[in-house]
């Protein structure tokens, strides 16, 4: 069932659970997450980022994406992750994505502010969610990076908020995209005080090795939606490196089998971790993006 994410967060908010919300680059992909979403009765969000478009363009890979999402036994948004420019937002709009993100967090917080209105009013017109970015996530999404980490000012979150009209804020509190070089220590002073000054539903990016006490001290205070991706990826490869090394690939459909595998091992254990098992359950009056219009 495509559901927009804003119905998915507000839901979350109102317990101590989160919805996981996971980075695809190909069909195995795609299915592993949707077959550990549905086991479990879970929510998800799935997600592709413009920097990953070059693999994976998003004329071709989108309808996929949203008509996994459709065909989906439990409630899917379909996200845009970390969009750089209006001209793919659009595009994604354009293809059914039931949110979208502007990614200013390189700009100044003016241009960030009017950057981000430009996209509400776009999301406005296709009944789309939107998410920001204040401060800066560490890493990058393609790992071509090293970007420093500037943790958000809850002073700029709460302007931020003011003078825009998103659904879904995404901090930095120490956390960054890719593999830690080293075991991140996560900012909670900085999460309390901004859970507290603006309200709305919190993203946690870069989700990649933060422990699982962590995460579950994130979801009980106001992130409600986390980014899994380079887990994802190095599970799948992980997945068919070991079928290769144990002789179980006889021919392209095992090594399809490994990879969905992969995607849905995963899956499984952020679930657990986000606590979102079985809230399939809260939204079962069915539904879709246009609900919120």
């Amino acid at each position: 069932m495509l559901f927009n994410m804003k119905q998915l967060l507000n839901k979350a908010a109102e317990g101590s659970w989160a919805v996981g919300s996971f980075s695809v680059a190909n069909l195995e992909m795609v299915l592993g997450i949707i077959k550990a979403a549905e086991e479990t009765n879970s929510p998800i969000i799935l997600q592709i980022a413009e920097v990953r478009l070059k693999q994976s363009p998003l004329e071709i890979f989108g309808p996929l994406m949203v008509a996994a999402a459709k065909n989906s036994k439990v409630p899917v948004a379909v996200h845009f992750d970390h969009g750089k420019t209006l001209e793919k937002i659009k595009l994604a709009l354009d293809l059914g994505f039931t949110s979208v993100m502007y990614d200013g967090s390189h700009l100044t917080l003016d241009e960030n502010i009017c950057m981000t209105n430009k996209t509400v009013e776009l999301a406005k017109q296709y009944g789309a969610a939107v998410e920001a970015e204040i401060g800066c996530v560490g890493g990058s999404e393609d790992g071509s990076e090293d970007i420093a980490i500037n943790c958000t000012s809850p002073a700029d979150a709460v302007r931020f908020c003011k003078e825009t009209d998103v659904d879904a804020l995404v901090i930095a509190i120490g956390n960054a995209h890719g593999n830690y070089k080293e075991t991140p220590h996560l900012r909670f002073d900085i999460l309390n005080e901004v859970k507290n000054s603006v309200h709305l539903p919190l993203v946690l990016h870069g989700g990649t090795g933060i422990l699982p006490e962590e995460f579950i001290k994130c979801r009980e205070n106001g992130i409600k939606k986390i980014n899994i991706a380079t887990a994802t990826f190095d599970s799948v490869e992980a997945s068919a490196r070991n079928a290769y090394n144990n002789s179980q690939i006889k021919g392209y459909y095992d090594l399809h089998s490994a990879e969905i595998e992969g995607a849905y091992l995963n899956a499984m254990k952020h679930i657990e971790i986000f606590d979102c098992s079985d809230k399939a359950e809260l939204f079962n009056n069915g539904g879709n993006k246009n609900e919120l219009l």
